[in-house]
């Protein structure tokens, strides 16, 4: 029997009871899948090369440790993990991802995954759409500033020195876009959420 053609559960059990290899396994097959979902939120290979390393470093200290319970959902498992260690990341930096799309305001690409069922994606799909629309009904100066700050992950002083006023001024300006933003989802019954 090819150890590919195993299930992942049994690799997973049969690590646990020291075969290195079915660990190995596990990791090739699936390494496209879960390097490809961090690099796509994180946008840069250094990045991407840790928090890989750091998903498989929890992944071996949970089996070894016994704590693993998800039997046959190892794939959603470590992209759960993944997708934790991005969020860390970008705590840890002290910043929002970059949004390099200016045509939809992207912030669900830190809080989702790619294990999203068809009718969350379908209803993510929409949020953007209505959270795009939102945005245009915004006030020139607030909207200027907000796609400058989540858009172009620009500073607040970047964003003074372009549009030449105080770097107060383009904090208040965001705080209203913001404020502004959930009063016209409430106005308009939009719910900016999957739950």
């Amino acid at each position: 029997m090819q150890k590919c053609k195993i299930q992942d559960a049994v690799l997973v059990s049969n690590y646990i009871n020291g075969d290195e290899y079915a660990l190995e396994t596990l990791i090739y097959r699936h390494k496209q899948k879960i390097y490809s979902f961090i690099y796509s939120k994180v946008l840069d290979r250094d990045a991407t090369e840790d928090i890989f390393q750091d998903t498989f470093i929890k992944v071996i200290n949970t089996l070894k440790n016994n704590k693993y319970n998800e039997e046959g959902k190892f794939l959603p498992w470590v992209m759960r993990i993944a997708h934790n260690l991005v969020i860390d990341s970008f705590r840890k930096s002290n910043r929002m991802p970059k949004f390099n799309n200016t045509d939809k305001f992207d912030i669900f690409s830190v809080l989702t995954d790619d294990s999203l069922n068809a009718e969350n994606q379908i209803i993510t799909e929409q949020i953007y759409k209505d959270i795009k629309d939102l945005v245009q009904l915004l006030p020139e100066n607030q909207r200027e500033v907000l796609e400058m700050r989540i858009f172009k992950d620009m500073s607040f002083k970047e964003i003074s020195n372009t549009t030449d006023v105080s770097i107060n001024t383009a904090l208040g300006r965001m705080r209203y876009a913001l404020i502004n933003l959930r009063k016209l989802a409430a106005e308009n019954k939009i719910i900016l959420n999957l739950e």
